[in-house]
């Protein structure tokens, strides 16, 4: 296989901003009137820079899923096409290299749509950019080449960053 045909492509996505109405449970929070303009803002600006992507990961959390569905819009994908991972709701870093490891080989860029503080950990743990916060709705974005299997031990290069 050509090193082209290895090129993997993450998208890192902190869900937009959310609200915080009184006595909702923390995983039903919606996203505010803001929060929804800029997941589709940004959904639009990522796209003009990857313009396919295969996968489309989330937290079950609302907030997390009606953001990966601005993505999923923009990429002409189904609400269904979002695969829901309970493991991505609140999460220690270790847990995306886990979600991203057990990826198919088919898969060539992915998206994952997950919270503070196991995102921005998981970002700084890459070593290809130093954050002290991924933002509401920021995006980190990496690539590496190889196997998903492969993903800790193999280097990876800053692609971007966008933030509304």
């Amino acid at each position: 296989m050509s090193e082209a045909t290895d090129l993997k492509t993450v998208l890192l996505v902190r869900h937009a901003k959310s609200d915080w109405p009184e006595g909702v449970d923390d995983v039903d929070r919606p996203l505010t009137e803001k929060g929804k303009k800029d997941a589709a803002l940004i959904a639009e600006r990522v796209h003009t820079r990857i313009p396919q992507m295969d996968l489309l990961i989330s937290s079950p959390a609302r907030r997390t899923r009606k953001t990966a569905k601005a993505f999923a819009r923009t990429y002409q994908k189904n609400k269904e096409d979002i695969v829901l991972k309970p493991e991505l709701y609140l999460p220690y870093p270790e847990v995306f290299f886990e979600v991203l490891s057990d990826l198919d080989s088919s898969v060539r860029s992915v998206s994952i749509f997950s919270h503070n503080n196991g995102i921005t950990d998981f970002a700084n743990m890459l070593g290809v950019v130093r954050i002290d916060e991924l933002p509401t709705c920021g995006v980190l974005a990496f690539g590496f080449t190889g196997e998903w299997s492969d993903i800790r031990r193999l280097p990876k290069n800053f692609l971007f960053f966008d933030r509304p």
